[in-house]
């Protein structure tokens, strides 16, 4: 799986590539310059189940940490997973 990360310094994206295709996303807005919403995720139905979305999460919470970043999950998924995992993940909830 290859992740990668596109930003225009407003919006961004987090989303994992196979064989050149988009098969998963995991979309952000900025609230601020140190603040993201995470507003959506979405697994395309062939790699679900691998625990994709989780991945999703660990990359985005990596780069937050690298640039200092909080976040908003508002995606229903994305605050699931950062409720679950609350006491790995508390450091970058705004």
């Amino acid at each position: 799986m290859d992740f990668k990360q596109t930003d225009n310094g407003k919006k961004g994206k987090f989303y994992i590539e196979l064989e050149g295709i988009e098969e998963a996303q995991m979309t952000y807005t900025y609230a601020g310059p140190h603040k993201i919403i995470i507003d959506h995720t979405e697994v395309n139905e062939n790699i679900q189940g691998q625990g994709v979305g989780y991945k999703l999460v660990e990359f985005a919470v990596q780069f937050m940490r690298e640039k200092g970043i909080k976040a908003i999950p508002l995606c229903p998924f994305a605050n699931v997973v950062f409720k679950k995992k609350k006491e790995i993940y508390s450091d970058v909830l705004a």
